[in-house]
């Protein structure tokens, strides 16, 4: 069809009805499609406000021309593109020397859709590991589970069900929103493929305590005989702790930990969705979960539960690392906490809120509100500032300490000190106005976006 004008285009393809229920029948130029599918997300959140999320919602205009670049690409065909192969393995030796892994064994790892592969990977890994051991032992192999927190992200629990491993998750309690070695003893035995440790967690921000659950491991080895192993979920924490604190073990120098997963889309500064999977050394990954195949030019080995993907996600982060270095990650990452620690002081100065993380390790703010102000709660507050364009997350907290609720902001690099200031401002206007009028009396049901919003990170 030809158009006079751009008005023309609009009033004769823009706006015709989009069909709910059946396939769209005819064509239409490229110009209004793009106007249609833009124009129905004109409503939806900000993605530099969303801090709900932790996810990268920020992009540099040289790492975009690298994402146009590569997104054609599908990144399993490592015969049509070697190059990107040979960049992935390379970051991962990065990552396996970022992270304290051993000189002297071969890194093995791979780039993942999100840390929720990488995670069912590691978890998959161990699962066959403890079946062979105990198949070579003449021992039973029904009964395999996996110890973790109540402070898990969901994937753990989906990991759980997924592939038949008994879950074995120890409570939290008001005040404790991490794991410690405290149920150990009632949680750990010869049928755990391994525990599971998180390196800066979903809800508050903190890691759980991983020296000293690595040092009952060793204990409990010395007692039983039983060797369990270590998977650390650094999916928020993977990407600050080597910057910020080097000194601090929670990674590869503790021996029981045979592989971490961090999310490149968080912290690791790139678009969603890429995660990572490393493993202490190559023996750690089973070879029966390496599939070889040779259908889309030379043979090759595939070990990812994904197949065919975009080359982009992989390419960004490539350019992250080499743009940034490690000096600017770590400058990166410093300002993003001290401007946590200043939201932190500016919110708990209001008078309103009890800071839940007492450690501030990642960029994470999580507040509860004072006792006090029983007209209004979390979900109100969220609701409430949403009207100024912020997403922040509210939930209540995991067994046993679901009476706690709580506001969680997610600090994402791209915020300023004004901008925080302005965040701090909107945070504490709404509570004076829920105060002021006795609160909204909102149920949390009807705010499922925002108590959900934690498992979509």
């Amino acid at each position: 069809m030809k158009h006079s004008s751009p008005f023309d285009l609009f009033v004769n393809e823009y706006n015709e009805d989009i069909p709910e229920h059946h396939f769209p029948r005819s064509s239409i130029s490229a110009s209004a499609a793009e106007a249609i599918v833009n124009s129905e997300a004109w409503t939806d959140a900000q993605p530099v406000m969303n801090l709900s999320s932790f996810v990268t919602t920020f992009t540099e205009p040289e790492a975009l021309k690298v994402l146009e670049q590569h997104f054609l690409k599908n990144f399993i065909d490592h015969d049509m593109y070697p190059q990107l192969f040979a960049i992935e393995q390379r970051m991962v030796r990065w990552l396996h020397d970022l992270w304290n892994g051993p000189k002297e064994v071969t890194p093995y790892g791979a780039a993942t859709v999100g840390s929720s592969e990488a995670c069912m990977l590691a978890g998959l890994a161990h699962k066959w590991n403890w079946r062979q051991a105990r198949e070579a032992a003449g021992k039973e192999t029904s009964r395999p589970n996996l110890v973790t927190g109540g402070n898990v992200q969901i994937v753990w629990k989906k990991f759980l069900r997924y592939f038949d491993v008994e879950p074995r998750i120890a409570p939290l309690k008001p005040g404790n929103y991490r794991l410690t070695t405290e149920h150990l003893d009632a949680l750990v035995d010869e049928n755990t493929i391994a525990v599971v440790a998180i390196a800066g967690q979903t809800f508050t921000g903190e890691d759980d305590d991983i020296e000293a659950i690595h040092d009952w491991l060793d204990d409990y080895e010395r007692r039983t005989g039983h060797d369990v192993p270590m998977h650390i979920d650094g999916a928020s924490g993977g990407f600050v702790n080597p910057f910020l604190y080097p000194d601090y073990p929670w990674d590869f120098r503790l021996a029981r930990v045979k592989s971490i997963n961090a999310s490149g889309h968080k912290f690791g500064l790139v678009p969603p969705g890429l995660g990572w999977v490393i493993f202490r050394d190559r023996e750690i990954f089973n070879e029966d979960l390496v599939f070889y195949v040779n259908y889309l030019g030379g043979e090759m080995p595939t070990a990812t539960l994904n197949f065919s993907r975009s080359a982009a996600q992989v390419a960004y982060q490539y350019y992250t690392f080499i743009r940034l270095g490690y000096d600017g990650y770590r400058e990166i990452m410093l300002h993003t906490v001290e401007n946590a620690k200043y939201l932190r002081n500016l919110l708990v100065e209001s008078g309103y809120f009890d800071i839940m993380n007492q450690t501030q390790r990642i960029p994470v703010v999580a507040l509860t509100l004072k006792d006090n102000f029983d007209t209004f709660n979390e979900f109100d507050i969220s609701a409430k500032v949403r009207e100024r364009g912020w997403v922040l997350s509210a939930y209540s907290m995991p067994p046993n300490a679901e009476t706690v609720t709580s506001l969680r902001i997610v600090v994402r690099p791209h915020l300023n000190r004004n901008v925080i200031k302005g965040l701090a401002r909107d945070i504490i206007t709404a509570c004076d106005w829920l105060k002021a009028h006795g609160g909204t009396s909102v149920a949390p049901t009807l705010h499922d976006h925002t108590k959900t919003a934690i498992s979509k990170c």
